[in-house]
């Protein structure tokens, strides 16, 4: 007596290991997106505690040496001169008038030449903000003339 063997195909595919290899690959890019950097240059921003969640669309970056890059969107900063900075930042302006310019200076550029950046920017009517990196919570400190049984609420 030969025996038969009961050979079934099944209709239905199972997904689970194709739903583990996605959630694995959604794993690993979230992961490694948070590794890349907003901007390739090493500037070190002064901080502040007023912060704007405002995305700028041109960036226009002061490395400690004085050396001035400027981005437009998501592009990569490239060096320009200081005499080719306010052209190409009112053609940037031209494309969006809506936006705004972020100046990130490092802690270590002179204040007068971020100040004569600020002015050249004013003088064309373009709308420039100074980009700091949010400062460190400070403990609340006495307030002179205020008497010590007197507090906050």
């Amino acid at each position: 007596m030969a025996l038969k063997r009961q050979h079934e195909m099944l209709s239905v595919y199972s997904m689970a290991s194709m739903t583990d290899v996605i959630f694995l690959l959604l794993i690993f890019f979230m992961v490694t997106s948070t590794v890349v950097f907003p901007t390739a240059l090493e500037v070190n921003l002064p901080q502040s505690s007023e912060q704007t969640a405002i995305k700028p669309g041109t960036k226009v970056y002061i490395d400690k040496d004085n050396n001035i890059f400027a981005s437009f969107g998501e592009e990569e900063p490239q060096p320009i001169e200081l005499n080719q900075l306010l052209t190409f930042l009112e053609m940037t302006q031209q494309q969006d008038p809506e936006q705004f310019i972020a100046l990130y200076a490092d802690e270590e550029v002179p204040y007068g030449q971020i100040v004569r950046l600020l002015d050249l920017t004013a003088q064309a009517n373009l709308k420039m903000v100074l980009a700091t990196k949010p400062a460190a919570p400070q403990p609340l400190q006495a307030v002179p003339g205020l008497a010590e049984s007197e507090s906050y609420n």
